[in-house]
């Protein structure tokens, strides 16, 4: 009884939470997106840590200004994307104007700030993805040679500047698998067995826990 009231109450708050956001004025809803990327903007400038207000405004300007233009553009073009899929040529004139806006936002910030500080913003827009994917590939594949992890962190950087126009967490993270794909075949020619490695460090992690 106790858990057929229980499935009730959870069914019907989410009802009444999509009835909450289905209401929602558009000036609501504009209010929720203005906090929401002010708040990953100011995220970004914790860790730029900047001394200088006038460059503070300056690249808090440039974030917000990217946020809304990379939402206008998905707004805009996702649809045409999904229905265009096939044509690679109409897909690709689309993209173009979007590496317009990712080239013309990296500019901006380069104004005012110094290239590994650039670096920290890209890395703050895509979740720390380069670094947290790089490190695990390093540590479930050990025996890798300093050339291969060369190329792995390239190949995660190119798709960190795709990941960085990404509309939506999932899309980013999308972006990402679709690279490490890309690096599991450049593994596969230079005769690292990804998957054994995986298996095998795997195995460990599991031996390490019940060591505890």
């Amino acid at each position: 009884m106790k858990k057929i009231i229980l499935i009730t109450a959870i069914a019907l708050f989410s009802v009444f939470a999509f009835a909450a956001e289905t209401n929602s004025t558009p000036q609501q809803i504009e209010a929720g997106y203005t906090a929401a990327i002010e708040g990953r903007t100011a995220d970004i400038l914790k860790v730029l840590a900047l001394t200088d207000a006038d460059k503070t405004v300056k690249v808090h300007d440039a974030i917000i200004a990217q946020y809304r233009a990379l939402k206008a553009w998905h707004d805009e073009n996702d649809a045409k994307l999904k229905a265009s899929a096939k044509d690679t040529n109409v897909v690709a004139q689309i993209r173009a104007t979007l590496k317009t806006i990712h080239d013309g936002f990296v500019t901006k910030l380069s104004e005012s700030l110094a290239p590994s500080q650039v670096e920290q913003v890209k890395d703050k827009m895509t979740y720390n993805k380069v670094k947290v994917t790089y490190d695990a590939y390093c540590e479930i594949i050990p025996t890798l040679t300093d050339a291969q992890k060369a190329h792995i962190l390239e190949t995660l950087k190119t798709a960190r500047e795709e990941a960085m126009d990404g509309g939506s967490a999932d899309e980013k993270s999308a972006i990402f698998k679709k690279y490490k794909g890309r690096i599991a075949n450049y593994l596969s020619k230079e005769g690292v067995d990804e998957t054994k490695a995986r298996k095998e460090w795997g195995a460990k992690q599991k031996d390490k826990a019940a060591a505890k």
